[in-house]
């Protein structure tokens, strides 16, 4: 099937918000046809648009960024809100587009609304072409000897080894044809995403910049040095040791592809070079098992913890999302959630293992919370890391592996420089205390201005109880 001649080809933007290596983008562009780029504000159950009202505000900057990036190119950038089917429709009529191309999605409401447009188009006589680009896999045919999906991740890491070297990067088109007249476009502006009274958003710009530019510059600094001591470094929370490139990631603004090639030929140690990669390749693992187990982030993979008795999630849920728990570590972590819409991933192990083996919170709510609340939120990988965390999920940490939030404080924040930076309450605390103010000499606590209880709070929980009645619960599962 092919486009009569000068007639447009729609490029139908989702989770790929870029030009650099988009291969939809880049085929509509070699026809020489006119390009009208659009995105498509669908309702939330297709699963594409942002998870929550952090990455609300990050859609906001990545799509003027888009815009602008188009401009140059020289067509515009189209904004569309409704059903997906329904958009497209109005703009082939409007248009008189003769294709569309996009880059599949995996998500499985989205990979079934993609069906059936694609079915409809085609009937039709449109040109309706589907790229790979968001991951390095492609989940229908990476499958185990038996045909079946991987379930544990290291059989699925050598897989993705023996698979080959991921697609050489494509960069962007020099320029693009636009179509004779613009298609009306709603105002980014009227779409409301970013906060206003309040803007709890106000610190995000402290460490973000939304957009490909500034998702290839994060990667370029990685590559060029901070990747060095990656493996060892990037449990500590006060070193800036990861990428931080986990939110462009999530919108698309940079390909998995041209993340993975950046480490080839790279004079850091192979460990750290392997290491990335398989922080790489779980995110993949993440996709995979949710593209086939469509239920992760709503059913318990291991349908034993269907009986978990998980407690209320009441006034200690309030607290855990404030970071007021009594424990430094957890309180920095779920703080730095608030203030920067990120949290340093070994202090995600932490919060998470806390709010579900401490306060028996069911880890579905924290799946909930962090959705919302993380720029980075990823509908895969946040189900599939929580469901790790609690035990209940695939190739997961086992339950009885309860974090100490003591000895993680004081081992991966040994002098307690990632406490200080969120939780200003301690910053006059000595470090041998900065992860215990509550065993504190006095004294101690006087010098540094403490209060416990009013300048800052005492644990919600006793460590050791809560440890207890956490495998006490697990057993009383197990004997079932």
């Amino acid at each position: 099937m092919t486009v009569e001649n000068g007639a447009p080809i729609i490029v139908w933007f989702r989770k790929d918000l870029r030009t650099d290596d988009n291969p939809a983008l880049i085929a509509a562009s070699e026809t020489e046809h006119p390009v009208i780029a659009l995105y498509i504000r669908e309702p939330a159950e297709a699963g594409t648009g942002p998870l929550g009202a952090a990455q609300d505000w990050w859609l906001h900057h990545s799509l003027a960024s888009l815009g602008s990036t188009l401009d140059r190119l020289g067509t515009p950038l189209v904004l569309r809100s409704g059903p997906a089917g329904k958009v497209l429709d109005d703009m082939i009529e409007e248009t008189g587009a003769g294709g569309l191309y996009w880059n599949r999605r995996h998500n499985p409401a989205g990979v079934e609304i993609d069906k059936v447009i694609k079915a409809s188009l085609k009937a039709r006589g449109v040109d309706t072409r589907s790229f790979a680009a968001e991951l390095l896999h492609d989940p229908t045919r990476l499958l185990t000897g038996e045909k079946k999906p991987y379930r544990v991740y290291t059989p699925f890491w050598k897989a993705l080894e023996r698979d080959g070297e991921p697609h050489e990067p494509t960069d962007a088109p020099e320029k693009l044809r636009p179509p004779e007249k613009a298609p009306a476009s709603d105002v980014l502006d009227d779409w409301h995403l970013l906060p206003t009274k309040p803007n709890w958003a106000c610190s995000f710009t402290d460490i973000w910049t939304p957009g490909e530019g500034a998702a290839r510059e994060r990667l370029d600094d990685f590559a060029d040095g901070a990747i060095d001591g990656y493996k060892t470094d990037r449990d500590f929370p006060a070193i800036d040791a990861t990428s931080m490139l986990s939110p462009h990631l999530a919108f698309g603004e940079i390909s998995p592809a041209r993340v993975w090639h950046a480490t080839r030929g790279l004079t850091s140690s192979k460990d750290d070079v392997v290491h990335f990669r398989k922080e790489l390749a779980w995110r993949e693992f993440c996709y995979h098992l949710h593209f086939h187990f469509p239920k992760l982030a709503e059913k318990n993979w291991n349908s034993r913890f269907d009986a978990f008795p998980w407690e209320a999630a009441g006034k200690n849920f309030e607290l855990w999302t404030r970071g007021m728990t009594g424990y430094p570590i957890v309180d920095a972590g779920m703080r730095q959630l608030w203030k920067h819409g990120w949290m340093h991933n070994r202090v995600r192990m932490i919060t998470a293992s806390f709010l579900i083996k401490h306060l028996m919170i069911d880890w579905r709510r924290g799946e909930k919370w962090f959705r919302d609340t993380l720029v980075d939120a990823d509908a895969a990988s946040n189900a599939a890391n929580w469901q790790w965390v609690a035990g209940s999920g695939a190739d997961a940490s086992p339950f009885f592996r309860i974090f100490n939030p003591i000895l993680q404080g004081e081992k991966f924040d040994p002098d307690g420089t990632y406490v200080r930076s969120f939780v200003p309450e301690l910053e006059m605390l000595d470090s041998a205390w900065i992860h215990k103010p509550f065993d504190a000499p006095e004294p101690v606590l006087k010098e540094a201005g403490l209060d416990l209880g009013k300048t800052y709070p005492k644990p919600i929980v006793d460590h050791r109880k809560a440890r207890e009645c956490a495998l006490s619960a697990y057993k009383s599962l197990k004997n079932d």
